[in-house]
Parts: C-alpha cells; structure tokens; sequence
C-alpha cells in the first residue's frame, strides 16, 4: 500500500492523513526541546534527539503497516549518520495467568503458583493506525495505538530521552478480566539477521560475542547485568529491561536466562531477535508473576542504549545506569542490607563440609558495596526451641563467623526471623552477640548465666520477649509486612504492649508485589507506612532483600535494596554495633533501589527521625538533595494529619540521566503531623526517607 500524505502546520500542529485510515498527529502542544526535530515524508515520521556528546539519536518509523517499525536507529555527529540497526520490529510475548484472590491477601498475594495453573502465551498483535508525538519534559513521547491480544489492547510508546542515545519501548495494555496475572517477553525482530554479532557478558563478567554465521533458533542466556548487545561492526544496540522493575519477587535469584537472541523466538515471533525474557516456573517455588487487575495500564517495555565504540564500550555504558550492579559510596553514609536466609551455619559450618576461607555469599555481598549485613539464618532449619546446648551450638557458630567473616569494611550480622510469639514474622536485631531460645519450661528462670555463654535467656512469650529486647537494646519489626506470613500484620496487634514500645522499629520494605502499572515499587508498605505515620506511633521502615541463596551466578541486584545510614564511621564487630541500631532507631537513614540517592533531606533545617514545631503559619521549607543515574520522573512529598495522607508531586521529567541537585519546595503543612520524600526514576527505581514529625 502507497501513503500519500498532506499536511498541515499551524500553531505547532502537524497532521496529515493517509490511506487506509492510517494518520500521523503531532499534538498542538508538542513544544520540541532544543535539539529534537521531527520530519515526514509519504511513509515515514523521524524524529531526532540530543544525545550527549554533541550526537543526535535518530528513529525513523516506517508507517505502512506491512513493515517493520523502525525503518532505521542511527547515531550521528552534525550531518554524519551512521546507522545501527535498520529494519526491526518491537515484539512482545504476553503470558496470561490466573491470580488467586481468595486464599490470603487479594492482589498482596507471593504464595500464588501461576504457572501451574491454566495460562497461555500470546505474540502482542500491531496495526499501525495513528501516531502521536508529544513531549513531557526533556523527553519525546511516540504513540502508536493498535496493540492486541486475547483480553489486552493498547498502545506501542517510545519514550526517546535527550542527553543519551537512551530510548524506552512499551507495550502499554489493559484487561477488563479480573484476577490476572502476567508475565512478558519482548525484543526487536527482523525478517532477516539484522546484526552481525550477538554480545553479552557472562555472569562471571567476561564479554562474549557469538559471530552469527547463519539463522539458528533462539538461544535463552544466563548474562549479567541483564543486557544483550547486536552490533554492527563498532555500531551497536544494547536491550535491557527496567534493572528491578522486571523482576517479580521470588524467594531466589537464580539467573534463569533472562535475555534471548535467534531465530523464530518461542515459535511465536517469526524473524531473528533479540531482547529480554522471564521464565514462566521461576524459581519452581512460589511464583507470583505480575498483577494486572482490571483497567490498569500495564507497561510492558524494555530500554535500548545506542553506541558507536563496539560492544565493551556500550555495555560499560549500560553499567553506569546501575553503578556496575553496586551500591555507590556516599560520604557520611554506610550501606546495609537485611533479610538473609543463606543458611550457611547449618548447611556448610554445622553440616560437617569444609569451611572456605571466604564463602562465595560474602564474596558476592562485598562485591555490591554492601557495608553491612543483616542476615535472618534458621529459617525453619535449626533449633529455636531447643534442646538448649543445640541451640546454643548453634549460636555459637553464627557468632564465631560473622565475627571471622566481618572486617574493616565488611560487618556481617546476626540476625534470625524467629517468627514465634508476637504473630506473623519478624526479625530480631541484638547490638552483640545474645544466646537466647524460643521457649520457657515452668520453673525455667527468664535469665540465667554459665561460664561460657554469659547471659542465657529462655523466651515463653510476648511479655519475654519484649522483656529480652529491652534488656539487651534490640530491636524488632514486621518482616514483609502485609503479606506472606505476615498477612494481616502489623495492623492485627498494633496495639499490643510489645509493638508500642520503642523497641518494635516498625516494618520492612520490598518490592512486592509486583504491577507494571504502578510508578513506584512496593506500594504495599508505603502504604503501610503513611499508616503506621498516621497512627503517630514514629515508627521506621527499613528495606530487607528476604533471599536465599546468594552465588556469583545468581541475578542479585535485580532483587536487593539498601539503606544507607548516617554513619561517620564503620562499626567493628569486636566493639559490638550499637551504632547500627541507634541510627535505625533514630530514623537517620533512607532506602533505595541504588540508582537513586538522596544525600540530604530536610524539613525546615531539620532530617528524618526528628520531632520539631509547626510553624504558626504552616509554611514549611521541604528541602532534599537527590542524586540519580535513569533520568527522574517525580518525587512526592507525602504527609498526614493523623486521619488523610496528602501527596504533594514534583514533576521532574526536565531532568536527564546522570544528575545531581538539590530541590527546595515551600508547602503549606498546616494541620500536618508528619512529612516524608520518595524520588523516583523512569525505569521505577527509587528512593525513600524516613520521617519528620510535627508536634
């Protein structure tokens, strides 16, 4: 079919018509930033963007329906284009499954087993009819309608960003069908090989390159940092997903292959291809996938990064968006992460194997710029109850390692989820080594003492174990709250004598569960959170990773978070880490994904985990200086009165990649009783701070 088009532009407004209802149309409020143009002719639309370096990015998209979308993506220099990949189309595989809604927690469900239910795999279908570009920001927004398939439709977006040869592609679709839950798989495919080598690193971090010979099927690969490079020669194209937003909770983070690349993907994708993918069994425990309940607009995308300088330079590129898969140094901070279930005192230490010098879990911890460790060993493995020189056993070794494993940098943690007594589960957190076990016979003293382990306590309920925590400073609080074996806490015993205390620090955050709708990760505690504010109690609420095994080969960042705590120094094992738990505490800390830091946040001249006065005309100065690697998208001031939560939102679509500033917001909080700041980037990475109390 042959498009003629006519156009016409007046106040900012292009648009033109072409046969087969097919139309182009440039929003009357597309304002194009400095550096952005957009030209047509009888079958294409290009649209070129700044990309750093004094390049340009270029897209140009074929309209006529029987071709692939991108006619050609080009990196160019003034005038001098060179071309990368021509030819290809977005695809995407949607999977669609059953969500069970009625057995726990609705929609909060992990202990859901999809993929042994009824579900189907489907190509996403695409007829070009319109196309839209607008702006928001410093990005250009296209929008092609005509997405489908069995009970989804939408749109195709690409979001192309200024200052990188960065661009996102989504499949942005909705359902009417309630209880579902999906899964996708998505690339670029060509009719024919549209590259000459396929590159990647290896989970050991060694470059590999397949030159491709002839058309093959599509291969599934374990790689890090979740990337899959085709190359031209030196020009070439990377794919990866969104670093954290892709990966649904599991309980481990095996690498089950998430990128693919060859011939007739899936038989559903006739072409060669290459782009990212999840398996449907996960880790063959519980596997959640992701929720789509009715009406929402899930994104479906996937982000290409452009280069010119051959796959090593572009996939260093790519690494920078992650801070090589680690957790950047931040002056006056020290990073934690909590929530471990490794087990290594009962499954190497106690199990009679040989002992390593330095096991591969610390190795891989270290190597994420991790400073402190909190682990959660005896999940269900050991002997909380006794008998008591077991559990003391036990003990011991726990306390004999992490004191051998922890050095000048590195402080590995005791830390147990014991999950008796107070209901659901938490995590225990001591400021020293204490010997104590989960039960009390009649008679048995709550303390007692011997030679070897000092202070010895014996724990028979509640009332004793908020008893323990206060005599040796620990802390307590709700391990994935809401959900899990903790649906229905804290909210069941918020009033109980334990979790009103100071010692009960509140809850911990995670990624879970997972909505391709949402522009945030793990609104369920965040939600939590504001509640527990406006319940006025001051509780905290920290990150936890809540993983098992932790190998080299294993996906790790795609599923940890940190905090970083305001610590001058680094806690030695030896002097005990009382420090840790005062910062915690205090509320002296923020949690993050890791592409987003926020260095400093400020109310009134006054950080999180302090109480100050309102001012007698509410006037507040909300004040944070944030740091990012993906370009922002908003930060949200969010407070309350103890009753409503109000949500102040921060548009920064302006921002580009790689910044660092600091935001000054003057509210009006009157009638307020707290203020807390979450910042969030376009791959739905992000950051949050504790809170500010008004009295």
């Amino acid at each position: 079919m042959i498009y003629q088009i006519k156009y016409l532009v007046f106040y900012g407004l292009i648009a033109f018509a072409c046969k087969a209802d097919a139309q182009v149309i440039s929003d009357k409020n597309f304002k194009p930033a400095a550096g952005v143009s957009l030209n047509t002719n009888t079958t294409n639309v290009t649209v070129t963007w700044p990309a750093g370096d004094n390049r340009n990015g270029r897209l140009v998209l074929n309209l006529k329906d029987s071709e692939p979308l991108f006619s050609s993506v080009q990196v160019g220099k003034g005038e001098i284009y060179q071309k990368v990949i021509e030819n290809v189309d977005p695809q995407f595989i949607l999977t669609e499954g059953k969500r069970d809604l009625i057995s726990q927690n609705g929609w909060n469900i992990f202990f859901d087993k999809v993929p042994l239910k009824p579900h189907h795999s489907y190509k996403i279908d695409f007829h070009k009819k319109t196309i839209s570009v607008n702006n928001k920001g410093s990005r250009t927004i296209i929008t092609i309608p005509g997405l489908e398939a069995p009970n989804f439709k939408g749109d195709l977006e690409i979001t192309l960003y200024n200052g990188q040869p960065l661009f996102n592609v989504a499949a942005v679709i909705s359902t009417q069908m309630d209880s579902t839950a999906i899964l996708y798989d998505a690339g670029l495919v060509a009719k024919s090989r549209p590259v000459k080598a396929i590159n990647y690193s290896d989970v050991y971090e060694h470059l590999q390159t397949d030159e491709i010979s002839k058309p093959d099927t599509a291969k599934n690969l374990a790689v890090k940092y979740r990337t899959i490079i085709g190359t031209n020669d030196k020009a070439g194209i990377a794919i990866f997903p969104a670093p954290h937003q892709y990966f649904y909770p599991l309980d481990e983070a095996f690498n089950l292959k998430f990128v693919w690349y060859g011939d007739n993907y899936c038989n559903l994708l006739p072409g060669y291809g290459m782009g990212i993918r999840q398996e449907l069994q996960g880790d063959k425990r519980y596997v959640p996938w992701f929720n789509a309940p009715p009406g929402t607009k899930q994104r479906l995308n996937f982000f290409c990064l452009l280069g010119t300088d051959g796959a090593g330079a572009l996939l260093d590129k790519v690494k920078q968006f992650t801070h090589d898969d680690s957790y950047k140094p931040l002056p006056g901070y020290k990073t934690m992460a909590s929530h471990f279930h490794n087990e290594f005192i009962m499954s190497v230490v106690l199990a009679g194997k040989p002992v390593p010098d330095s096991p591969s879990f610390v190795k891989v911890l270290k190597r994420q710029g991790i400073n402190i460790v909190h682990l959660a060993e005896f999940h269900y493995t050991a002997h909380p109850k006794g008998p008591d020189e077991q559990r003391l056993k036990e003990l011991k070794a726990l306390f004999d390692q992490c004191s051998r494993l922890s050095d000048s940098n590195f402080l590995l943690l005791p830390g147990e989820e014991p999950n008796e007594f107070f209901g659901g589960h938490w995590l225990a957190f001591f400021p020293k080594p204490v010997y104590w076990i989960m039960s009390r016979k009649a008679g048995t003293p709550f303390e007692s003492t011997d030679a070897e382990h000092d202070k010895i306590y014996h724990i028979g309920d509640k009332a004793d174990m908020l008893n323990l925590l206060k005599a040796e400073k620990g802390l307590a609080w709700t391990a994935h709250a809401r959900t899990k074996g903790s649906t229905g806490f804290p909210d069941a015993y918020k009033k109980e004598d334990f979790y009103l205390s100071d010692r009960f620090l509140g809850a911990a955050w995670k990624a879970m569960p997972a909505d391709l709708s949402q522009p945030r990760l793990g609104k369920r505690v965040l939600d939590l959170m504001d509640d527990m504010n406006n319940w006025g109690l001051k509780k905290k609420v920290l990150s936890e990773a809540d993983l098992f095994s932790i190998e080299p080969e294993n996906e790790i960042y795609a599923h940890l978070n940190v905090n970083y705590l305001k610590l001058a120094k680094q806690p030695q094992y030896k002097n005990g880490w009382q420090p840790v738990l005062d910062v915690l505490e205090q509320g002296k800390f923020f949690s993050t994904t890791g592409e987003v830091l926020i260095a400093d946040f400020t109310v009134n001249g006054h950080s999180s985990g302090e109480t100050i006065a309102m001012p007698a005309n509410g006037k507040c100065t909300v004040s944070f200086k944030t740091s990012w690697t993906f370009p922002l998208n908003f930060a949200e001031i969010i407070s309350g009165d103890g009753k409503k939560v109000y949500r102040e939102q921060i548009d920064l679509t302006s921002t580009q990649a790689f910044g660092t500033k600091t935001f000054n917001k003057v509210l009006n909080l009157k009638g307020r009783k707290w203020v807390r700041l979450e910042v969030w980037d376009a791959a739905v990475d992000g950051a949050f701070t504790q809170t500010v109390w008004f009295r």
